[in-house]
């Protein structure tokens, strides 16, 4: 059965940008371990959702080629934004409910990915529609900046389904959120 994914990285003080909105200080640990285990999740994914900051990030890198190819991506905005080349984007405003059966629909049969946005996950986390959170935590202490999964109301708590250690003392943890 598709699921929803929140796949992220963060400081180990719960953190995916630090206080300028940066992610800087990620590029230090490098990605050569992470590789397989990224490229593993992506098989399995069929569509994105993602915030306009996160799309915008990801636009003004520049890079030679769009890197999620043609999978659809919904962006959630109320903003006008460019369509990066070769970007099968939806931008919208509509609800999580909304997004969340049009790309789990779009993916057909394949996971769905919460790409970036601590907010957009907490969005879907808060209306049940998050299955599972998957972080990369990495083995520094940035003091503030964005929060991992801003939930608010009761607490919650999560089933840990694996874990995998990294080189470089980054650990990856999956949690169940159903």
């Amino acid at each position: 059965m598709a699921k929803t994914q929140y796949y992220v990285a963060s400081s180990l003080d719960g953190f995916i940008a630090d206080a300028d909105g940066t992610m800087d200080w990620l590029l230090q640990f490098g990605f050569d371990s992470h590789e397989t285990h990224y490229k593993a999740f992506l098989a399995d994914v069929g569509a994105l959702i993602m915030g306009s900051a996160t799309y915008q990030f990801i636009v003004d890198e520049e890079l030679q080629a769009w890197p999620y190819g043609d999978m659809p991506i919904w962006v959630l905005t109320t903003r006008e934004l460019p369509t990066a080349e070769g970007a099968n984007v939806f931008f919208t405003s509509e609800s999580p409910e909304v997004v969340a059966t049009r790309a789990l629909a779009a993916a057909a049969g394949a996971n769905v990915w919460i790409v970036g946005g601590g907010n957009v996950a907490a969005q879907f986390a808060g209306r049940g529609l998050l299955d599972e959170l998957i972080v990369s935590v990495m083995p520094i202490v940035l003091g503030s900046g964005t929060p991992l999964l801003p939930l608010t109301g009761d607490p919650r708590r999560l089933q840990l389904l694996a874990t995998t250690p990294f080189d470089g003392g980054a650990v990856g943890l999956s949690y169940s959120l159903s």
